[in-house]
């Protein structure tokens, strides 16, 4: 027995109570579910990527200005006292979240949720520069080398493009996406603009790239029921 570590039972320690986690590697799955998930991929994506470039007259369609407190969405023109509407839409949306999966199951989960949607553009690119699942095996197993570096450096610079871009149009919902786009350019960024952008980067980067499914098992709220 060492020194200082209570026995169990004669000679037998205590291991360890967290186990390793292992590097999952998935396949690659067709069939009609997965071309529903693709096309939530898209749609989302599309919404998501598109509608800060949108305008509306002489502003842009969607943007969440903190510093003048007004909220635009396409016609619509929100002040911090309207906020009694998004509440009740957030209400309705939650109400809605747990009826449809008691109905139909996980939808959110697998069809719609940002760790899900992004995890699988993540492997997109995994597979476009690393192979399946099969070459991905033997490529991690392989002996260092000029292609599998090359590889390897191909899908971090893509995923760390992609994060970086997620983050750069998240930030712009709050700053008009083109003023942050010219400020990019110029490297005229302000300081919480940088940070909010590097942040949701890294977020995006850290969650679709290494944790995955540790986001829905440990992080996930919804999750817990």
């Amino acid at each position: 027995m060492v020194a200082g570590k209570p026995s169990l039972g004669g000679d037998m320690e205590p291991g360890s109570i967290y186990q390793a986690q292992k590097k999952i590697y998935p396949r690659s799955v067709t069939g009609l579910f997965s071309k529903w998930r693709w096309a939530m991929v898209f749609i989302t994506q599309i919404v998501f990527y598109g509608l800060p470039w949108l305008e509306w007259g002489q502003r842009q369609a969607v943007l969440f200005d903190l510093e003048a407190r007004r909220f635009y969405i396409l016609g619509l023109v929100l002040y911090p006292q309207d906020f009694i509407y998004l509440s009740g839409i957030l209400v309705i949306s939650a109400l809605s979240l747990f009826l449809f999966t008691a109905v139909a199951g996980r939808q959110w989960c697998g069809y719609a949720c940002p760790q899900t949607v992004y995890t699988e553009i993540f492997l997109w690119l995994e597979k476009l520069t690393e192979g399946d699942r099969s070459a991905r095996l033997r490529l991690d197993a392989s002996p260092m080398s000029l292609k599998k570096v090359t590889r390897k450096a191909s899908k971090q610079f893509l995923w760390l493009s992609l994060s970086l871009w997620t983050g750069f149009t998240f930030v712009g919902y709050f700053t008009p996406i083109k003023e942050l786009g010219m400020s990019f350019i110029t490297a005229g960024m302000g300081p919480w603009e940088t940070f909010w952008v590097f942040f949701y980067g890294f977020a995006t980067y850290g969650n679709a790239g290494f944790m995955r499914e540790q986001v829905c098992k440990y992080m996930c709220p919804y999750a817990r029921f």
